[in-house]
Parts: C-alpha cells; sequence; structure tokens
C-alpha cells in the first residue's frame, strides 16, 4: 500500500488507499532558487529606508523572505524593518517571526502612505486568473473596484491561469499608491522565482508560475485535493481555489474531494449569507452590489452542474449540506467513500499541491 501524506491544515495527513486504485499523484515542480540568488534579487529593495514590511498572508515562501531580508538587514548594520499583517494572521505569523522582529495589525488607513512593501506568494485564482499582491489588496480595500472585476468575467465558470479583464482592474487599483511588492512564486520545495517592485509589476513572474504549474493530466473521474499549505485551506474559500485549479481534469458527473480544515471558517461574506438564505444563486450573474467572495459561490453552483463535490474539513454539515457538498468527517473516510459509491476498481488521481498546480 502506498502511503501518500496530503496537507491538512497545521499538519500532513495520510490517505490510505491500495496500489490498484492510484492512477497518478500529481505534484507542483520548478528548480528552486539558492539562498544567494534569493538574496541577489531581493537586493533591488532598497532596505537602507525605514520600510513596512506587510504580509497579508503568511506560508513557507513568506517566512523564507522574511528571514531573508532580516539577515541582509544584519549584514548590512541596517534596521529591521517594522512587520505588519492581517489581523487573521497576526499570531501565527508572530510564531514564525525572525528573531528581534516585531508585529503589528494592518490598519486599512495605512494604505497610502509611501513605505509599504507587501509581501505575498501568487497562487491561481478563478476570477482574475492569478491571485497576486494587486489582487489581494482589491479584494481587502477595493470594494467598488471589485464590481467591475467581478462584472468583466468571461463565463460563469473559474478562469485561473488566464490573463483576464478582470487582473486589469486589479493593475488599476494599485497604480493609484505608491507602494512596493515582492511577489514571490514557489512549489512545496521553495522559492522558484520572485519580483520587486510595484504590484501592477511584479505579477509578470505569472510566466515562471505557469511554467513550473500546468499539467497536462486529460480527464478524470475521480480526483482528491489536498490545497498543499495550510495558508490555502484556513478557509473554505482559499481552499476553492485548488478546486478551480483541478476542474477542467474531471469528467462529467464524476467526483472532487476537497481537503480542507478551514480552522476559519467559511471565509467568504457571499457563501456565509447563501447558507443563511440572505443570497439567492439568482442574484450572482448580474448583482448591482458586489458581496465579497461572490465569485466563488457562483463558480461552486457552476461546476457543480459538471461533477459533484466531496470536503473533508471542520466546517459543520449543515454548511456543507446547504451548498450541496458531500461531507466527510476525516481522510480516513476518503477511500471507503469513494470505493462505496464509485465501486471496488475506481482508479483516484491525488493531488498533492492543488494551490500550485493547474490541470488541463
Amino acid at each position: 500500500m502506498p502511503e501518500i501524506w496530503l496537507n491538512y491544515g497545521i499538519t500532513n495527513v495520510v490517505l490510505d488507499i491500495q496500489q490498484e486504485n492510484l492512477d497518478q499523484n500529481i505534484d507542483s515542480d520548478g528548480k528552486t532558487l539558492e539562498d544567494s540568488v534569493i538574496q541577489e534579487k531581493l537586493g533591488t529593495l532598497d532596505i537602507s529606508k525605514p520600510n513596512e514590511i506587510v504580509l497579508l498572508h503568511n506560508s513557507k515562501a513568506v517566512q523564507k523572505v522574511l528571514s531573508t531580508l532580516f539577515l541582509m538587514c544584519e549584514q548590512k548594520s541596517k534596521p529591521i524593518p517594522q512587520i505588519f499583517a492581517d489581523k487573521r494572521i497576526l499570531n501565527q505569523v508572530k510564531q514564525t517571526l525572525p528573531e528581534g522582529g516585531t508585529i503589528s495589525e494592518f490598519a486599512d488607513s495605512e494604505l497610502s502612505k509611501t513605505n509599504l512593501v507587501f509581501v505575498g506568494e501568487m497562487e491561481f485564482d478563478g476570477l482574475f486568473g492569478f491571485e497576486t499582491i494587486a489582487t489581494r489588496l482589491i479584494k481587502k480595500f477595493g470594494q467598488e473596484q471589485m464590481l467591475s472585476a467581478y462584472a468583466k468575467r468571461k463565463e460563469n465558470l473559474p478562469s485561473p491561469g488566464h490573463n483576464t479583464e478582470s487582473l486589469g482592474e486589479a493593475k488599476k487599483f494599485t497604480d493609484n499608491f505608491e507602494i512596493h511588492g515582492i511577489e514571490i512564486v514557489a512549489n512545496s520545495n521553495g522559492i522558484i522565482d520572485l519580483a520587486v517592485g510595484h504590484p501592477s509589476t511584479t505579477l509578470d513572474i505569472s510566466k515562471s508560475f505557469e511554467s513550473s504549474a500546468v499539467k497536462d493530466v486529460g480527464e478524470h473521474k475521480t480526483i482528491v485535493i489536498s490545497t498543499g499549505k495550510n495558508a490555502s485551506n484556513d478557509s473554505l474559500r482559499k481552499a476553492l481555489n485548488s478546486l478551480w485549479n483541478c476542474n477542467a481534469a474531471i469528467k462529467k458527473d464524476g467526483l472532487a474531494i476537497l481537503l480542507a480544515e478551514c480552522q476559519n471558517g467559511i471565509g467568504s461574506q457571499a457563501i456565509m449569507q447563501f447558507i443563511e438564505g440572505q443570497l439567492s444563486s439568482e442574484r450572482l450573474k448580474n448583482p448591482t452590489k458586489y458581496v465579497d467572495g461572490m465569485e466563488d459561490l457562483l463558480f461552486l453552483t457552476e461546476i457543480q452542474k459538471k461533477f459533484q463535490v466531496g470536503l473533508v474539513s471542520v466546517l459543520p454539515e449543515l454548511y456543507t449540506k446547504k451548498l450541496n457538498m458531500i461531507s466527510l468527517n476525516s481522510v480516513k473516510h476518503v477511500m471507503g467513500y469513494i470505493l462505496k459509491t464509485q465501486g471496488p476498481r475506481q482508479k483516484v488521481t491525488i493531488v498533492s499541491d492543488g494551490a500550485r498546480v493547474l490541470l488541463r
């Protein structure tokens, strides 16, 4: 029996699967950068200025960049920059902060400051094509502009990996601010590429991301998807991006099972309103007002017309039932459910880094 370990929240869990039921295990790839190259690329950031580093999310790649910046400041006898983070990850970042660092909550009103440097790891996104520093900023601070970005989607299905018109809206939004960004491309082994500059330009390294992430795998009946890291499954909204990345490789009437602990809950105002009966699916097509996470609710309802979606999480079963998702209590129950409903000889494809692969 092959031993396949998959990320689930802050831990890894083993998926018990017989060799005869395993189709393939898909992971991200790409050559990782040496520490000296990471330092060289970060060297274009002027660390002699009193920069303030802002983390909108947390991952091993983000932590690596932060520790490298601290090392560079120490080597050049420069002051260590002040660190800011989104409230929901503040305590998490504190635990991994390099020695000598201090951290505070990032306030919305501070976006106009010119010494801000945002750090983010690139992923794919169903609406924008790519999740970048620019898209994270428009989602967090540009409510009105998000309505325009949402309206510019080409269809009602996710478009991960495409250079969309919605991404252009995110670029325009960030052009209003004199800020800097450190955009990171990574895989499960480390950093593949990074760029320093204005967030409207750093997203150009999406080409490096595509070259390491795109997998031509054909269509499969049953896929089990792990996001690959806690930062990508701490909420249902975040985890759904991994489902969008794999949806093109799932056959009609197939089954996708997503492993996502969702320790921070739903993470989407629109999905929560739908669960509570305050938002109908009819309002998703042409809304007059954007509700946070509206695109993910729309994509979920549309792809479920093609295949079933199962979820292993800590979310209440009431939530998953409202979303027409199959609720599974733990990873131990995954193969049992598949073999019972799909047949004992069913071949299963495993995606172990769903946030950083794109199946076609």
